[in-house]
């Protein structure tokens, strides 16, 4: 399977884990200082920085509520304001890893800096608030010819009075997520150290796919030293390594990985791409052999492989997969989008305004139902004019 799967907190977040198996090589050891010496130039924002909002923002998270007894009243209060587009015209941007103070002002961001914003306010609002890593199974998108795995974070809101207990034992979940809901995954409290380390590695991720490699090793390094049991750092300095020549290391960095997390594929996929890319073939079909039995009843593995076979011009070969993910799952729809790009370059308009309408009713994001409009009104202009 020739392709390289970054492991990168966007929308969905975080391929997080818990320490299985006590790694035989320390994690300071993976890291290569030598081979990236301006890394040392690079500025890394601090804790601080990540999490501190401006003026402006701290009077909004305090004016909305400081009226209203009821917490929980005071709490879903809060959250409608952050998600009210005529007051806070907040935007989603799968790419945009921008800190809380960034993320107010620009009314842009990912779920992972969303929720690091919401973070803030409802500290600054007076609430008690927790991450939680949402176990989702694998998950795909496209970007700048790579294959991004990507997870999700939300958050969990309580009251915090002095003196006073409440009896709200889920507390208020607060998500971010304009594709799907995840209520029926499995969910775990995860530290503030780790959400720092999910931001760094996001950084790193933007500046691999750059080529900037001092850039990317500086944010990795961060992280790696932030939340040395982030799986998703080891995996991507191992790319960070391998694109730049650094093939022992970046074997290393994936074994590290591996032994963090046995069952991380996205580990053993980079392996199996470094073990192909050096000529160890039959180490790398053996792995890759494994991986495919494994995935093969995840929709999104054959979405996205119908997303790369899309990027090659293989449409025959892209509609099957599309089809396959399909079988698998009815109401995603990405599925749907790729089947309706499919058939538009195959010249098929019928079915092509069949699976946008298709994509349109099953997305929750009014950003992607516009962008699936605007498809289906220039389908339907071209239409009319022939």
């Amino acid at each position: 399977m020739k392709q390289l799967t970054l492991a990168i907190l966007t929308l969905f977040t975080l391929m997080g884990c818990k320490t299985t198996v006590q790694p035989s090589i320390h994690g300071a050891l993976l890291l290569n200082d030598n081979a990236f010496p301006q890394y040392a130039d690079v500025y890394v924002e601090n804790q601080q920085e990540i999490f501190s909002l401006d003026d402006a923002a701290v009077e909004f998270a305090r004016r909305g509520v400081a009226s209203i007894h009821d917490p929980t009243d005071r709490m879903e209060t809060l959250v409608r304001r952050i998600f009210d587009h005529t007051e806070f015209n907040l935007l989603y941007m799968s790419d945009a890893n921008t800190t809380a103070s960034e993320t107010f002002k620009n009314r842009a961001a990912n779920c992972l800096s969303m929720s690091i914003m919401t973070y803030s306010l409802a500290k600054e609002a007076g609430f008690s608030v927790r991450f939680q890593d949402i176990q989702i199974p694998e998950y795909w998108t496209r970007r700048d010819g790579f294959s991004l795995i990507n997870g999700h974070v939300n958050l969990m809101l309580s009251p915090r009075e002095p003196g006073v207990i409440h009896l709200l034992t889920d507390g208020y979940v607060v998500d971010f997520d304009p594709q799907d809901r995840r209520s029926n995954f499995p969910k775990r409290f995860i530290t503030k150290d780790t959400v720092i380390a999910m931001f760094y590695n996001n950084k790193g991720a933007d500046a691999l796919l750059s080529e900037d490699y001092s850039t990317a090793y500086a944010y990795f390094r961060e992280a790696s030293i932030k939340a040395p049991n982030f799986v998703s750092t080891w995996v991507n300095l191992g790319i960070l390594y391998r694109m730049s020549g650094l093939y022992d290391s970046a074997e290393k960095a994936y074994m590290h990985a591996i032994e963090l997390k046995e069952d991380n594929l996205t580990a053993w996929e980079n392996l199996a791409f470094l073990y192909e890319f050096t000529d160890r073939d039959e180490e790398a079909r053996r792995i890759v052999a494994r991986i495919e039995r494994q995935r093969d009843d995840n929709p999104y593995y054959h979405f996205i492989l119908g997303e790369q076979e899309f990027d090659e011009g293989n449409l025959a070969g892209a509609l099957k997969h599309y089809r396959d993910a399909l079988k698998l799952d009815k109401s995603k729809h990405e599925i749907y989008y790729g089947l309706a790009k499919t058939y538009y370059e195959m010249g098929d308009v019928r079915r092509s305004q069949l699976y946008f309408k298709k994509a349109r009713d099953r997305s929750r994001s009014g950003q992607d139902q516009e962008r699936y409009q605007g498809k289906l009104d220039l389908l339907s202009r071209r239409n009319s004019n022939i």
